[in-house]
C-alpha cells in the first residue's frame, strides 16, 4: 500500500532508536465543531458550521500517539478542530460523523489565496500527524496558504475503525501471509475472517460510509467551512486518487490542485497488486546496483544484482522455515521481513538501514528488520497499534468490488512472482485481504474524469516502488484533456515534492503559489 508521510516520520525514528539503543497515551482532539440552528437543512445548514480553532493536543492512539505537534519555524502554532459530516449524504440531515482538522495559518495575510488541503496517503494516513511532520518541506507554500490537513472518516481521531487489540495484532501480523500449503491456507482464512469481524464488532455503523467518494464529498464540505470558493489541494499517493474522484464530482470547484506519487485510477485490485510487485522489484534491483557500485562498501553478499537479490530470496526461505529474534520476545517472520524490506524502499533514504537489516537477519538478529515492518502496519515502540492499516483495509474493501477467494489468489502467484521473485508471492496472496468484509465494494476501479476541471499538477517519479510511474500517465489520460499537466521525476522513493529537487518545486511552487502552469511533459531534473 501506499505510504503515508506520518509512516515516513515513524520508520526513520524507530529506525535511529535502534541503531542508537542497540535495538532493545492517548490524547483526544481539542475544538469542536458548531453547527447552526435553524435555518437551512442538509448540507446547507452544515457548511454554516463554526470551527472552533485550539491548540492542538497530542495524537490519539489511534494516529500514531506522541507529542503534540512543535511550533512552527516562526514560532506559529498548530490549531485543531472538528468539522460535522453526514454519516451518509444521501440522507444528509440523518446520522452525522466529526472529522478532526488541523491548521497552520499563512504567514503574509494579506495575499493569502486560500486553504491548501492535503492528503498524504494510505488510504488511513493520519492527516493530523502526517501535515505537522512534514510541515518544513511545504513552508514555502505557507507564505499565501493556510496549510490543512485532515483524518478522513474511520482514520486516526475522526472516529477511528479498530479491528484487533494490540496484542491480537503482534499476532496477526506474525501469521505466514504467504501459504505453501492447505493447512497454511486455512490458518490465513481464519485471521483475515476474525481481522474482519472484528472491524465489524467496532466499527459497523460507519464501515459502509467511509470509502474514497464520501472522503471527496467532505472535502468540498470542508472548502465551503473554511470559506473558499475552490478546493486548493495537494494530494500524495492514495492522496491523488482521493483527488481525481474530488475533481470527478465537483470539476467546478477544483482550485490549484498537485498530484504527486500518482495511484493508476484505471487499474483495479489486480492490476494494481502486479503494478506494484513491479514497483518494488525496480526498487529492489536499485538498491542492490547500488550496493553493487560500492563494492566492499556493501556489506551483502553477492558481486551482482542477481547475486544480491539470491542472498534475500535465500534469507526469506530460511525465515519461512524458522523465524529468528527481533524485538523483546517477539520473533521476526518471513512476512514481517518481506514487509520491512518493502518499507525501507520507499525512499533511498532508508537504503541503509535495508543494508544493515539484511546483513543482521543473515547473523540472527531480526531486530531493525522488524522495526522496519511495524513502522510500516503502525505499530510504536510501545506496543500501541495506530489504526491505519485497520482504516486501509476498510477504505479499500469498500471502494473496490473485487473479491478475491484465497483459492483465486493461489492461481495467481505464478504471473506476480514472474513480476517480483522477492515481493510477487505476498503481493498475490494480498488479492484475499477483501475476501472476508462484512461491506460489498462501490467500484472495478474510480471515475476520475473531469471534464471543466481547473488544470492538474500531475506528477510522476521514475523510480517510485509503491505508485510506478505510468500512473502518472494514466491519470493524466483519465482526466480528460486540458486538465491533467504530466511532470516527471527522474529519481528514486516515493513522491517527488519532497525529494529535495529544486526543479520539481519550483515547478510546482510556482504553479500553487502565482498560477504558472508548467508545460506538460516538463522532466526535471
Amino acid at each position: 500500500m501506499p505510504i503515508s508521510a506520518a509512516q515516513r516520520a515513524a520508520l526513520l525514528t524507530a529506525s535511529a532508536v535502534l541503531l542508537a539503543a542497540g535495538c532493545s497515551d492517548g490524547g483526544d482532539s481539542s475544538g469542536t465543531a458548531t453547527p447552526s440552528t435553524g435555518g437551512p437543512s442538509g448540507l446547507d445548514r452544515l457548511a454554516t458550521q463554526k470551527l472552533d480553532w485550539s491548540v492542538c493536543l497530542p495524537p490519539s492512539p489511534a494516529e500514531g500517539g506522541g507529542p503534540a505537534p512543535s511550533p512552527l519555524p516562526d514560532g506559529a502554532r498548530w490549531e485543531c478542530s472538528f468539522m460535522t459530516a453526514p454519516l451518509d449524504y444521501a440522507k444528509p440531515d440523518g446520522d452525522t460523523v466529526d472529522l478532526a482538522l488541523i491548521r497552520a495559518k499563512a504567514r503574509d495575510q494579506g495575499r493569502r489565496i486560500g486553504s491548501l488541503v492535503f492528503n498524504f496517503g494510505g488510504p488511513g494516513g493520519s492527516g493530523i500527524t502526517g501535515l505537522p511532520s512534514f510541515a518544513t518541506d511545504f513552508e514555502s507554500l505557507r507564505s499565501r496558504y493556510d496549510l490543512v490537513s485532515f483524518d478522513p472518516r474511520g482514520v486516526g481521531r475522526s472516529e477511528p475503525v479498530q479491528c484487533l487489540g494490540d496484542k491480537e495484532l503482534d499476532a496477526y501480523y506474525a501469521l505466514d501471509f504467504t501459504p505453501d500449503d492447505a493447512a497454511e491456507e486455512r490458518t490465513l482464512s481464519d485471521a483475515q475472517k476474525r481481522y474482519a469481524a472484528g472491524c465489524e464488532a467496532d466499527a459497523g455503523r460507519e464501515l459502509p460510509y467511509v470509502g474514497t467518494e464520501n472522503a471527496a464529498r467532505d472535502m468540498d464540505l470542508m472548502r465551503r467551512v473554511l470559506g473558499d470558493d475552490r478546493l486548493h489541494y495537494f494530494g500524495i499517493s492514495y492522496g491523488t486518487e482521493l483527488g481525481g474522484v474530488y475533481a470527478h464530482l465537483f470539476p467546478k470547484n477544483v482550485g490549484r490542485a498537485v498530484f504527486d506519487a500518482v495511484v493508476d485510477p484505471a487499474a483495479g485490485v489486480e492490476e494494481g497488486a502486479l503494478g506494484q510487485a513491479k514497483g518494488f522489484q525496480l526498487a529492489l534491483d536499485n538498491f542492490a546496483q547500488d550496493c553493487v557500485a560500492r563494492g566492499d562498501a556493501c556489506v551483502l553478499p553477492g558481486a551482482s544484482v542477481a547475486g544480491i537479490e539470491g542472498f534475500i530470496l535465500d534469507l526469506l526461505e530460511r525465515l519461512d522455515k524458522k523465524p529468528i529474534p527481533g524485538i523483546g520476545d517477539r520473533m521476526l517472520t518471513q512476512t514481517q521481513a518481506t514487509n520491512g524490506i518493502a518499507q525501507s524502499l520507499y525512499s533511498k533514504e532508508f537504503w541503509p538501514y535495508l543494508e544493515q537489516g539484511l546483513d543482521e537477519a543473515d547473523g540472527g538478529n531480526g531486530a531493525l528488520l522488524l522495526a522496519l515492518s511495524d513502522s510500516m502496519n503502525g505499530r510504536n515502540q510501545t506496543g500501541s497499534y495506530s489504526n491505519i492499516q485497520a482504516a486501509n483495509a476498510a477504505i479499500n474493501c469498500v471502494d473496490f468490488k473485487q473479491r478475491y477467494t484465497l483459492g483465486q489468489a493461489r492461481e495467481r502467484v505464478p504471473e506476480f512472482r514472474r513480476a517480483s521473485a522477492v515481493f510477487g508471492d505476498f503481493m498475490a496472496w494480498g488479492l484475499s485481504s477483501c475476501a472476508q468484509w462484512p461491506v460489498p465494494g462501490s467500484w472495478d476501479h474510480p471515475d476520475v474524469s473531469a471534464a471543466g476541471s481547473a488544470p492538474i499538477l500531475v506528477i510522476g517519479n521514475t523510480g517510485d516502488p509503491a505508485t510506478p510511474y505510468a500512473g502518472a500517465r494514466s491519470m493524466v489520460d483519465a482526466l480528460g484533456p486540458g486538465v491533467g499537466v504530466e511532470l516527471t521525476y527522474k529519481g528514486q522513493g516515493h513522491g517527488a515534492y519532497g525529494s529535495g529537487d529544486t526543479c520539481v518545486k519550483g515547478a510546482t511552487d510556482a504553479y500553487l503559489l502565482d498560477g504558472k502552469v508548467p508545460a506538460s511533459g516538463t522532466v526535471c531534473p
